[in-house]
């Protein structure tokens, strides 16, 4: 175990380095002090400081704040000089923590590396959860995802003991699982590179998915920049009980926001409705904000949160966030942007899909609407766990169902995975009995890691192609999301609920009324779940999966080989040439839905992610054609040959010719990779053009030095042709606020002149000057 001292006082709690004994009080037993040492050198719980800067602005603006405000604000650079607009400002923020998944952490530290930086500034961690293929089962896919991304964990081992990053090893668990576990409380500010880093919110804390650059921002030291986000109240009555569990409430919030409703928003829950829902229900909550395309979620502080953090080894942070809990909810009287009401005693059991989170349907009406859009009734597979839904609660109400179907003598008629989201969690959950439960319905229990979520699924039951329908308690449900199978439809909804499906073996079942059959011939129906909040018996902690930076590290050597197919360490992109950029060849117009499962799918692609130039070999693959209705087969407008889309780019970057990208609304919706901004970048690409973006991704262009822009009217989408070419114009006097001219030449001879505009402020200006965030960076060192 690393060595680490702690000191509480009244004000301020500070973890890091140097000391051999814990001063801390007598409820902190063993098990909490295993936890407690994986804060790295640094950390602190500062809420003197929350409240100082809370109390300068709730001054200025001379109203009362919500909870996220209060949050966001109490981490402003410059309190008492930032200008706050919601929804037109940019904030430059002080994170108090980074997180990184070990796909993402890759390019994230390989862009620190080119920093020259010698160490993070902020307490970080990296994670491995997302190389580990799903196949056999968890022992066996974890020893086969040790050899053979053997490379990449030692470079991330060893580059997080460089530069003083904490290293999860692969087996720990889903990051945010152990964010939760671990590092989230409430009142923190943390950003994550993935899109369900708001999974923290469950627990009070304001947590943000970004790209790598911010990251590195931040772990540089550099005040971190988000616009003021709006804020969408969720008032939330009554309290859940019977078959409705907290997914249904966000499950309910995505059909009534659709997967764009939340951008550039934070959804905060309130109202009498929250005391009801466990803290690691909040996180489901939050979790799949990520769907409505909110910048974050949160809950307020109450004793649901206070109980897992005494559970979790964390009963000093309790009490000190219990002497500052007005702070932590939000202000009296406080305003939203938009306010939706639920009240959960109403709320019904529902089910999202397929091929998009935000189609909402009550189970009960499922089977029905199946039938007539001409869904597959038959469930194939049920899949419960993943970050989203794997707590110790989610995993006691699946077993409950488990258990009445062994006691009658059934099975489940669907192949069943499980997925618990933490060694801490698998541990808890094997010594209680609920693993047993689960595999003896037919359940097999996956390693520790994101596993089909995010397509990491070595899927054998069908063949691509083959028309089927998966249940899952995940979160995304994009086309080919799970098992690269476009022909899956892919729903998502409760634990419960899947495991109630895949004892029936078909959507046209709803438990609440209707009837199974036992093995005896008897009808039953099954008793609405039932499961502990959490385990009257502490955590079993499991396997110590935790390596904390040493505190000296000079000697540390990161290895990053020249002929690796894996890593590659990255060259400055170049800077721009003071000119306007002329005559951008259309790469290609997509139509429709283009998340950045499209622009850089995941999968078996998951294994280059830390080599740009061989993941550019997925760029825009999934993307489809508007000229053809095709994927990946678009038009080489230099040779009248057609080919695939990054075979096409290359071409286009060997000859000199610069592309664009058209695309339609909430371009790049999904995860937060920034291969999907990269990618483009180093095939150049120079302009992405469409709609609307997704917030994320479109920080993410902008840091790469590319120039998202958008239709000043969206009609103007309908005028490009697969084969035009567009200059954009005005750039030597490019300015927030300003928007650009757009040259659109056809092939007949003709223009069309349309307005774009953009959201850059001032800094990422320069960005777009220097020709990347990094770049800029370096600059000015």
């Amino acid at each position: 175990m690393a060595s680490y001292y702690m000191t509480v006082t009244r004000l301020r709690l500070v973890l890091g380095e140097g000391a051999r004994r814990l001063h801390v009080s007598a409820a902190f037993n063993a098990k909490a002090k295993v936890a407690m040492s994986r804060f790295e050198p640094g950390t602190s719980i500062n809420y003197e400081k929350l409240h100082e800067n809370i109390d300068v602005v709730r001054k200025r603006l001379n109203r009362p704040l919500t909870l996220s405000e209060k949050i966001v604000y109490g981490h402003l650079d410059d309190p008492v000089g930032q200008d706050i607009a919601r929804g037109r400002t940019y904030l430059r923020l002080r994170p108090d923590r980074v997180a990184m998944q070990d796909a993402t952490a890759q390019m994230a530290m390989l862009q620190f590396i080119s920093s020259g930086l010698p160490k993070v500034a902020v307490p970080s961690t990296i994670h491995c959860d997302h190389l580990i293929e799903a196949q056999i089962g968890g022992v066996e896919d974890l020893k086969r995802a040790k050899e053979v991304n053997q490379e990449v964990y030692n470079f991330l081992a060893t580059a997080g003991a460089r530069y003083g990053v904490g290293f999860w090893k692969p087996g720990s668990g889903i990051i945010h699982q152990i964010i939760l576990e671990n590092y989230a409380y409430p009142g923190v500010l943390l950003i994550g590179t993935d899109s369900h880093t708001p999974n923290g919110g469950g627990l009070g804390s304001i947590c943000i998915g970004v790209g790598g650059a911010d990251a590195v921002d931040v772990m540089a030291g550099i005040p971190w920049e988000l616009k003021c986000p709006n804020v969408i109240g969720v008032k939330l009555t009554g309290s859940l009980s019977g078959w409705t569990s907290p997914k249904d409430v966000i499950l309910k919030v995505a059909g009534i926001l659709t997967v764009k409703g939340g951008t550039g928003a934070i959804v905060e829950y309130h109202g009498p409705g929250v005391d009801s829902i466990s803290c690691t229900g909040m996180a489901t909550i939050c979790n799949m904000g990520a769907e409505i395309g909110a910048t974050t979620s949160v809950f307020p502080f109450n004793h649901r949160m206070k109980t897992y953090l005494n559970k979790t080894g964390r009963a000093d942070i309790a009490a000190l966030a219990d002497e500052y809990k007005d702070d932590l909810v939000p202000d009296t009287g406080c305003k939203y942007d938009q306010v939706i009401e639920i009240n959960l005693s109403e709320l019904k059991p529902h089910i999202n899909g397929p091929f998009t989170p935000d189609l909402a349907h009550p189970v009960s009406e499922i089977g029905a609407v199946a039938e007539k859009n001409g869904w597959p009734l038959e469930v194939k597979v049920g899949l419960i766990g993943s970050c989203t839904n794997s707590s110790y609660e989610d995993m006691g109400r699946a077993a409950s169902l488990a258990k009445q179907a062994l006691d009658k003598g059934l099975k489940c008629k669907a192949a069943f995975t499980v997925t618990p989201g933490s060694e801490q969690i698998r541990a808890t959950i094997e010594r209680d009995g609920f693993s047993k439960i689960l595999r003896d319905v037919g359940g097999v229990v996956l390693a520790n890691a994101c596993g089909p979520c995010i397509g990491q699924w070595d899927r054998k039951d069908v063949k691509k192609g083959e028309k089927n329908t998966i249940v899952t308690s995940y979160n995304r449900n994009f086309t080919s999301r799970n098992d690269a199978n476009p022909a899956t439809h892919a729903f998502v909804t409760s634990p419960e609920i899947v495991t109630a499906l895949a004892i029936a073996g078909t959507l046209n079942f709803d438990p609440e009324t209707d009837y199974l059959t036992a093995a005896n011939g008897e009808k039953f129906k099954l008793e609405p779940p039932n499961g502990d909040e959490l385990p009257a018996r502490d955590f079993d902690p499991g396997q110590d999966t935790y390596q904390h930076p040493p505190a000296e590290s000079g000697s540390v050597m990161v290895d990053v080989s020249p002929t690796s197919t894996r890593l590659q360490l990255l060259e400055p992109f170049d800077k721009w040439n003071g000119k306007d950029l002329d005559d951008l060849q259309v790469l290609i117009k997509v139509k429709g839905k283009c998340t950045t499962d499209h622009i850089s799918a995941a999968g078996p692609w998951l294994k280059f992610r830390g080599h740009l130039d061989n993941i550019s070999n997925n760029m825009l693959i999934g993307a489809i054609n508007i000229e053809n209705d095709a994927v990946n087969k678009i038009k080489n407008q230099l040779t009248g040959e057609y080919g695939g889309v990054p075979d096409v780019a290359r071409h286009y970057k060997a000859n000199g010719l610069s592309w664009v990208v058209v695309g339609d609304d909430n371009y790049g919706e999904g995860s937060s990779r920034e291969h999907a901004a990269l990618e483009p970048r180093h095939l150049g690409g120079r302009v992405i053009l469409v709609k609307s973006f997704a917030r994320i991704h479109e920080t993410n262009l902008k840091k790469q030095g590319m120039l998202p822009l958008t239709f000043a009217d969206p009609t103007d989408y309908d005028k490009i042709r697969p084969d035009d070419k567009i200059s954009i114009t005005g750039l030597a006097t490019f300015a927030p606020g300003k928007p650009l001219k757009g040259v659109v030449k056809h092939g007949d001879g003709s223009q069309d002149i349309i307005t774009l505009n953009h959201t850059f402020n001032e800094n990422q200006v320069e960005w777009f000057h220097a020709g990347s965030a990094l770049n800029r960076m370096k600059e000015l060192q």
